[in-house]
């Protein structure tokens, strides 16, 4: 291709670049706009409502929480004390022992004195055999599962067949929930039982948090730069981008590590979808598809509270792993539901939602690197676009900085606000440093994942957990 030719075909790739990253920001500005308004509206319905006070409700649906757990002796223990100490009417607990390798079962057979149960249930989804199921005498709202491994889709399908109630929320075992948590994100089934099909809330990284009895007791943060980018990163994902798009009706996510369900519409939707990594998008995707083609009347909902803990990786060996993941797992979840992009059988679901994810989330890492590398071509053949360059770093850099720290904003507005000076300053300077190489990295490996996909790889990956210390 002659040299002239070349750059006409970079200076168009340029444009359509630019195009690109000037959509997305605009889109980003938009549901931040739409996530200050539903985040305040929240507030202020929170400071009338006395959530101790739904005790009473006869409304209250019993629920059944579903816990996976695959290797995870570090924190199971206190994971199940902070299940069993929530507050709400009436609840089961189901540890779900997915053929773990190390002592997770014989850790809590000690621990809750767990005997072999002849609990019968009906098998209604299919999954790995059920070698075992264990109560606790001390403990009767525990229930623990042990099964052949599975991975984590078929064991929250083990923990559907087990479960005795008609709402369930899927918890992963390495998590901890507040005490009010279930209260919390049962409300939009109070207030609108007939529609309210799911509700998620929001994710928090539990590193550098003071954790007494299974309980966050102070909020911190650890002066680990990869946790303090993964903190900002969280912040503009829940705060600044899903509470937005559930305001669109938009939400395509109810997060796998705490999403509250009708189990009567999951299980007419299949359960969990065994042959792919992104269990909780491709749920909550066929759960729009399915009530769309029926016709039926329905309500997704996002609780902008920070009501569930989680621990982040604290190397980049774990943290590109988990990234790499959670890109496949979106690519499959678009994959197996392709069908709706740009369907208007599908209403805004799939003339905008599944079309977003698709354009601007899923294939978004691999258009950025584009950018960036013609940006090199320019740096190094001495032939900068400076027109190009300055946009660029206007809209792929400077948007960003400005979309991490109305994040933060927001954060500094809720419950669990960051009391120390220091901390809130250490979120400030991430919210600009992140865009300056963390985000450029995190999108390479995202770029990665694709490679994977291509590779056909299908593991899930071992994970580092560290575990809750007191």
């Amino acid at each position: 291709m002659n040299e002239p030719l070349l750059l006409t075909a970079f200076r168009t790739i340029n444009a359509a670049i630019l195009v690109y990253f000037l959509l997305l920001s605009l889109s980003y500005v938009l549901f931040i706009i739409l996530s200050l308004a539903g985040f305040f509206r929240y507030q202020n319905l929170v400071t009338h409502v006395q959530f101790k006070e739904m005790f009473h409700l006869p409304s209250v649906k019993p629920v059944s929480l579903i816990a996976p757990a695959f290797n995870e002796a570090g924190t199971i223990i206190e994971s199940v004390q902070s299940l069993l100490s929530l507050e709400y009417p009436v609840y089961e607990v189901i540890v779900v022992n997915d053929g773990s390798t190390d002592h997770t079962l014989d850790l809590l057979i000690r621990h809750f004195r767990l005997t072999r149960s002849q609990r019968i249930f009906r098998k209604v989804l299919e999954t790995r055999p059920i070698r075992g199921i264990y109560v606790s005498p001390s403990q009767p709202k525990l229930v623990v599962v042990d099964k052949e491994n599975g991975r984590k889709a078929d064991a929250l399908n083990a923990g559907l067949n087990v479960s005795r109630y008609p709402l369930f929320c899927a918890i992963d075992s390495d998590s901890l929930l507040e005490k009010d948590a279930l209260l919390k994100i049962a409300r939009p089934f109070l207030e609108d039982p007939g529609r309210t099909v799911a509700a998620g809330g929001i994710i928090r990284l539990i590193n550098g948090c003071r954790i007494e009895y299974g309980q966050v007791t102070q909020v911190g943060l650890p002066l680990k730069p990869l946790i303090l980018f993964q903190t900002v990163e969280y912040f503009r994902a829940f705060l600044g981008g899903r509470i937005g798009l559930n305001a669109m009706r938009s939400l395509l996510i109810i997060s796998g590590a705490f999403g509250f369900f009708r189990k009567d519409v999951v299980l007419k939707c299949g359960g969990y979808r065994t042959r792919t990594v992104g269990e909780d998008m491709d749920l909550t995707i066929r759960m729009h598809k399915y009530l769309k083609e029926k016709k039926i009347p329905y309500r997704l909902a996002f609780i902008p509270d920070p009501i569930c803990w989680t621990e982040g990786p604290e190397s980049l060996k774990f943290l590109s792993r988990q990234r790499k993941r959670w890109q496949r797992g979106s690519i499959e979840a678009l994959f197996h539901n392709r069908r709706m992009i740009f369907n208007p059988r599908y209403g805004i679901v799939g003339l905008f939602a599944v079309p977003f994810y698709l354009i601007f989330e899923t294939l978004g890492p691999l258009i950025e690197i584009m950018g960036y590398v013609i940006f090199l071509y320019f740096l190094l053949s001495g032939r900068i676009n400076h027109p190009f360059v300055l946009l660029f770093f206007l809209v792929a850099v400077v948007f960003g900085i400005t979309l991490s720290l109305f994040s933060v904003l927001i954060e500094e507005y809720s419950p669990h606000r960051f009391r120390s000076v220091k901390d809130v300053f250490l979120l400030i300077l991430f919210a600009f440093l992140e865009n300056l190489g963390y985000r450029q990295y995190m999108a390479f490996v995202r770029a990665m994942g694709f490679i994977d996909m291509i590779r056909g790889k299908k593991e899930w990956g071992r994970m580092e957990r560290k575990g809750f210390g007191r």
